[in-house]
């Protein structure tokens, strides 16, 4: 069979390489494995963190918050850095795993040094252990994502990897949300609790995923006509490629989307339901609701391909959210509903967008010659950060100017609108311009095939 005729065939099973068999479902369970701590870390540090450092420990919340806003920009820089550095690790171990097992104890360290500091804390304290918490936690999630993009050059099998990877972060952030709400925990308690469950299942996901999973060395594509790359041309090559532009442009977007309402959840709940109550309840039925969608939503992207079905999600919360802003006092059991009908395309935006990513990557293998998995990784964590500092960003210098006040006992009615419209319309308008970005997406199954087999031409792979 010609190298053409095999290419046709494998785009007409679906993009499948018959030559490449399905992971293990044990291999997809330790891939996601290290989600779960992850997960666990990051809800309190973005939720808890910042009122027990303000109020719980004195730190106050204004120098907390210039705190936490310098080691966003410090974690927007190192990104590029370990992912690039990343990319580069030479040896048998392979390129991502040492950075594992190096990530691990220094955030460990950190972590510890963060939710269980000493006596007179101050804000040195907290801007040097978070920077160093953050790095770590760098070291580990980057390379941990590239290495996703690495396992397998399948169309669909890298939707089922980030899937088990996705669905592990979704089952670590109910844990942390529902045991302190089952248990009824306070702030220094939650502290305790999450350095207590990194020690524990941390190491132990990391080391299982290292010594179980294969991790290739090669970063350069053989035969491909590899260069050395200078950083500008590194970063023109990167976003000369079309497809990663769209891909990249609409996932900020949609980031944006998320922040807001990721934002207001609370402030929603407490004002405009009058039920701050069942806000811990409410949330984690939203991310049980997209758990429950992950093998619907990639059963159908085997079908339609990745960023239709993509962009049908985007549209089904769209069409689901803006309903949020007929709600008033009481109407818990519609807000159920909402929460069920925009958590459940949350499935697809959290596993299709990285696995599209891998096979950009393809792409850019293709022409540089070299394996930049880390280096677009770095990009797309970028992108996933800022577009959370952003929802804070715009919603909240909105509210002061509606007149919302958080400690009034009332808020008047112009501003609880302001309040209900950001949190249901703002979105929708949002998504809408993320689905008209990727109408024209380049990369199917059919077209990912093509890009593979040209570069198994080009270097003998197999």
């Amino acid at each position: 069979m010609t190298q053409e005729a095999a290419t046709l065939d494998a785009a007409a099973s679906g993009g499948r390489d018959a030559a490449k068999p399905l992971l293990a479902w044990w291999q997809l369970v330790v891939y996601g494995l290290p989600g779960v701590p992850l997960a666990v870390l990051l809800l309190p540090l973005y939720v808890t963190l910042p009122t027990y450092y303000a109020t719980d420990l004195g730190v106050g919340f204004a120098a907390v918050g210039a705190v936490l806003l310098v080691v966003r920009f410090w974690d927007v820089v190192t990104d590029p850095l370990i992912g690039l550095l990343s990319d580069r690790t030479p040896g048998r171990f392979g390129r991502r795993k040492p950075w594992l097992v190096a990530g691990t104890p220094l955030l460990l360290l950190s972590a510890w040094m963060v939710f269980q500091p000493p006596e007179g804390v101050d804000w040195l304290h907290l801007l040097i252990w978070t920077a160093l918490m953050y790095l770590g936690g760098t070291m580990i999630l980057l390379p941990y994502s590239a290495w996703a993009a690495e396992i397998s050059p399948d169309y669909h099998e890298r939707s089922r990897i980030a899937a088990s990877r996705e669905v592990a972060v979704i089952a670590g952030t109910v844990l942390a949300l529902l045991i302190p709400a089952l248990l009824v925990v306070d702030r220094p308690t939650v502290m305790a609790g999450t350095a207590w469950a990194l020690t524990v299942l941390l190491p132990l996901a990391v080391l299982a995923a290292v010594l179980l999973l294969p991790d290739k060395t090669q970063p350069i594509l053989g035969k491909v006509g590899a260069v050395r790359l200078n950083p500008r041309a590194a970063l023109r090559l990167l976003f000369d490629n079309r497809p990663f532009r769209k891909l990249i442009a609409a996932y900020f977007i949609n980031g944006i989307a998320y922040g807001l309402p990721a934002t207001l959840f609370l402030l929603y709940v407490e004002h405009v339901l009058r039920a701050e109550h069942l806000a811990w309840p409410l949330l984690a039925v939203y991310f049980a609701s997209a758990v429950a969608g992950v093998p619907v939503w990639l059963r159908l992207s085997r079908r339609f391909g990745k960023h239709r079905v993509w962009m049908a999600a985007m549209g089904m919360a769209a069409a689901s959210f803006w309903t949020a802003l007929l709600l008033g006092e009481g109407d818990v059991g519609w807000f159920l509903l909402i929460c069920i009908l925009t958590g459940f395309p949350l499935g697809a935006e959290l596993v299709l967008p990285p696995s599209m990513q891998a096979d950009v990557i393809d792409l850019d293998s293709l022409k540089s010659g070299r394996r930049r998995a880390g280096v677009f990784f770095a990009t797309w964590g970028v992108a996933t950060k800022v577009p959370l500092a952003l929802g804070v960003g715009i919603a909240f210098p909105i509210l002061a100017l509606a007149g919302f006040e958080q400690e009034a006992a009332a808020q008047e009615p112009q501003a609880l609108l302001v309040l209900a419209a950001m949190y249901s319309l703002l979105p929708v308008v949002i998504k809408l311009i993320a689905i008209w970005i990727l109408r024209d997406y380049p990369i199917d199954a059919a077209e990912q095939q093509r890009i593979r087999a040209e570069i198994a031409r080009q270097t003998g792979e197999r």
